[in-house]
């Protein structure tokens, strides 16, 4: 087991089990190069840590902000919640420093992938909440994550770039725009997809990503750059 007393400094949690701490960095490829030990990834702790880290920005957003409608509070929590905002939190708590991965992935930079990072930042909220309980979690995801939300407000992080994407071309060119993979690579655990945004059947910009989502998102935020939009 690693030492974390390092991190419980940091984020001000002392945990009571640390073999649930231990288990939000172990990340499934380091699992397929131990299959002789009784031990699981981090992924069922991230789908609670998801829902947890969902339900507390919920709850803030509508408690501190009466003024804002179901649509605002959405985009808001999105942003909140976003992969690449939770991934750079992580490296600001070194979580790259604690994870379990296979050799292949760490010589592949696993460390610092964002997804891997992002993911592991909602196990890490997964394990307070089970060792803790919800107020210590609660105090942890308002002080870490909800307390960037002016900086997310005032940078304009908040408007989905799709979204954003599709009103300038219905506006400027009477269209929708549509989304195809161009291509996929790398293993299951890694994979990563490159996608084309298309105005009627004109490629304007490709994107990247771990997912088709991301890369789709990523594709819609080059074409706003290419269109100067």
């Amino acid at each position: 087991m690693k030492d974390f007393s390092k991190l419980e400094k940091l984020i001000d949690v002392k945990f009571k089990d640390k073999n649930i701490l231990d288990q939000a960095f172990i990340h499934r490829s380091y699992i397929n190069e131990h299959r002789n030990e009784e031990i699981e990834s981090n992924e069922r702790m991230e789908f609670l840590g998801d829902a947890v880290l969902e339900l507390v920005s919920t709850e803030h957003l509508y408690k501190n902000h009466p003024d804002y409608d179901e649509g605002e509070m959405t985009n808001y929590r999105s942003a909140l919640v976003k992969g690449k905002h939770l991934a750079d939190i992580a490296r600001e708590l070194s979580l790259g420093d604690y994870l379990y991965l296979s050799k292949g992935e760490e010589n592949a930079g696993g460390n610092d992938k964002s997804h891997i990072l992002a993911n592991t930042l909602e196990s890490l909220i997964g394990a307070i909440y089970l060792d803790k309980g919800f107020k210590t979690t609660e105090k942890f995801v308002k002080e870490f994550i909800l307390i960037r939300l002016d900086d997310i407000i005032e940078q304009n992080l908040h408007i989905d770039p799709k979204s954003q994407f599709q009103e300038m071309v219905q506006e400027k060119a009477g269209a929708t725009p549509t989304y195809e993979i161009l291509s996929e690579s790398g293993p299951d655990h890694a994979k990563k997809f490159e996608v084309g945004v298309f105005v009627n059947s004109e490629l304007i910009a490709k994107g990247e990503g771990s997912s088709k989502q991301k890369a789709e998102e990523d594709a819609a935020k080059q074409a706003l750059t290419k269109k100067k939009w």
